[in-house]
């Protein structure tokens, strides 16, 4: 036998990190080295000694790593619980590079825009119940501002709270059964997965178990934290409501396959098709390959690549750390054999006739009222405006899933939610509930679709307020009397991170800066034409540097040009603006506006 021939890579990297570390500990004790052995420097041991080494690397290269690597490398910040009590009970906020630690335990200090904290959740494939959602509600109350957004990654935040309660609000999550541990930071984000799974009669796999096998082998490997950049995956089962999976890092999109050899998860022949590498805002979606993955296998693959994008990952430069940049240096093949590396095994390759691609979802499948599979059950979808809801409706929303179906919430990344298994003959009182509540159930053409990240009011990067500035185009659009009978999507993003997707929009809006004299005024430039899934194209900009005053009006005129100038009614808009070239939408759009 070899000398560490027997042992996989994980149990060498820990025997020699252990080794070193008997060495190390001999010299400080004043001890002589061990016979034919030369002292050594200590090294970190464990399974975080993968991101160690890639460090190493970089410095051993005679490059200087960024300022957010050097403070994880000083210290990791799982283990800082002790600084976060310690802060709360001065009543102090974190500074420096802190501020960024503290995203590991899900708090993001948000000021200037707020002189607080932000704590966001995970929440696997966005599904919680009734006591859980009820709970989020009492803590935003008792320590936040009385309210929760919706995410676009199918996820809830709290805000406004002050440093003093922040331990509270997260062993709070604890009691609830929820968490928000690494849900910020350069950590993989929540794990998104189809909203109607296990209830859509169209979906080809529920995504619920394999969510929640991942979210919690995230939650108990360390090596999972601490990558060079954030990171998103999301499962698609191939059901009525997009999950927008080919926006994410790693996309796990359910297919059907016939090949020699094809077993599937034994029951149903589905496969997931791996993509890799999907990030909007820098211009790219995820990139799609031909290796299938069997369902119970999703986990370890997923593992794998993160672990090779732990290794190759650049450490020097945030702008270009994401899994998009590895792909661009290594090439999408090279990447999968690093995957390979990690796997212990081969992935499985097919040809591409040999995959049959998901029917594509229903563009607003995510508000009104759904059969579902089970006989005489329904699903409603609620339109919540921009995402946001008070304690006092999250509480309303709790009772009226518990009254009327099985308690089930589910989130979307549309940043509303769906409430499950209602019975048939309880629908009408499910939906006169819902109604004194305040909100409703089959939204516009143009609120159904209307997303907002959450603006200047919340976050120091956003050049806007888009989340009232969505409000008053919808209001401007209804005043107005334009009525679509195809449904749209309008998206507003603050910043270039585009947490509101805007290049997958409809209508896209990214905030900017606009001078007017001596002056800058909040604006936008305008996107069009952009969608995701069987739709996948980034939508081109027409305007840009727009004062926000002038947008509502831009936009009603796309909507009336398209109305007027389209093939029929059958027509989306979105196959209107791609049907033309930016030039021509630019002078038909300018001609509507006149």
């Amino acid at each position: 036998m070899g000398e560490l021939a027997d042992f996989t890579e994980e149990q060498k990297q820990y025997l020699q990190g252990y080794a070193s570390g008997l060495i190390a500990r001999r010299g400080s004790a004043g001890l002589a080295p061990l016979p034919g052995k030369p002292a050594a420097p200590q090294t970190l041991a464990g399974p975080e000694s993968i991101h160690r080494a890639a460090q190493d690397r970089v410095v051993a290269e005679g490059k200087k790593l960024a300022a957010e690597e050097e403070a994880k490398r000083a210290k990791n910040p799982l283990d800082s619980w002790g600084e976060l009590v310690a802060r709360a009970e001065r009543g102090e906020f974190p500074k420096g590079t802190d501020v960024f630690l503290t995203k590991y335990h899900g708090l993001f200090y948000v000021a200037p825009a707020q002189n607080a904290y932000m704590c966001r959740l995970r929440i696997p494939n966005g599904i919680l119940d009734s006591r859980q959602l009820a709970g989020i509600a009492a803590l935003a109350d008792a320590f936040g501002g009385g309210y929760a957004d919706v995410t676009t990654r199918a996820n809830l935040q709290v805000r406004e709270i002050k440093a003093e309660n922040a331990p509270k609000v997260l062993t709070g999550l604890w009691d609830l059964g929820l968490t928000s541990r690494g849900s910020g930071a350069d950590n993989i984000r929540n794990i998104t997965g189809s909203p109607t799974a296990g209830i859509d009669k169209q979906e080809l796999i529920d995504t619920r178990a394999y969510a929640r096998d991942l979210h919690y082998h995230i939650l108990n490997h360390r090596e999972m934290y601490g990558l060079p950049r954030k990171f998103n995956i999301a499962f698609d089962g191939g059901g009525s409501v997009a999950v927008l999976e080919d926006t994410n890092d790693i996309a796990f999109t359910a297919v059907t396959a016939a090949f020699d050899g094809a077993t599937g998860d034994g029951a149903s022949g589905v496969w997931f098709r791996l993509g890799l590498g999907g990030i909007t805002g820098h211009g790219d979606f995820a990139r799609s390959t031909n290796v299938l993955v069997p369902p119970d296998q999703c986990t370890r693959v997923a593992a794998a690549v993160v672990r090779a994008f732990i290794e190759h990952g650049d450490r020097t430069d945030r702008r270009k750390a994401r899994l998009k940049y590895v792909l661009d240096r290594l090439g999408l093949e090279a990447f999968l054999a690093e995957t390979e590396k990690h796997l212990g095994g081969t992935l499985l390759r097919v040809p591409e006739n040999a995959i049959t691609a998901r029917v594509q979802p229903l563009k607003h499948g995510h508000v009104g009222v759904h059969a579902q599979k089970q006989d005489g059950l329904f699903y409603v979808g609620l339109a919540i405006p921009v995402g946001r809801m008070s304690s006092d409706l999250m509480r309303g929303i709790a009772d009226v899933a518990a009254r009327f179906g099985s308690g089930t919430i589910r989130l979307t990344v549309w940043q509303n939610l769906l409430l499950s298994d209602i019975p048939k003959d309880r629908l009408d009182q499910a939906l006169a509930a819902i109604a004194a509540l305040g909100i409703g159930w089959s939204a516009s053409s143009i609120r159904g679709g209307l997303i907002a990240c959450t603006g200047n009011t919340g976050c120091k990067f956003s050049a806007s307020n888009t989340k009232a500035h969505a409000l008053a185009i919808a209001e401007h659009l209804e005043a107005k009397g334009v009525a679509l009978d195809q449904p749209i999507n309008i998206h507003l993003t603050g910043c270039h991170h585009s947490c509101a997707q805007h290049y997958v929009g409809d209508i896209g809006l990214l905030a900017t800066k606009v001078e007017q004299g001596e002056e800058q005024v909040e604006g936008y430039s305008l996107f069009v034409g952009g969608g995701a899934g069987t739709e996948a194209r980034l939508a081109r900009e027409i305007w840009s540097s727009v004062p926000f005053a002038a947008v509502p009006p831009k936009i009603e005129a796309m909507l009336r040009a398209y109305l007027s100038g389209r093939a029929g009614p059958e027509q989306s808009f979105y196959a209107f603006c791609n049907a033309r070239e930016a030039d021509e939408l630019k002078r038909l759009f300018a001609a509507a506006e006149a």
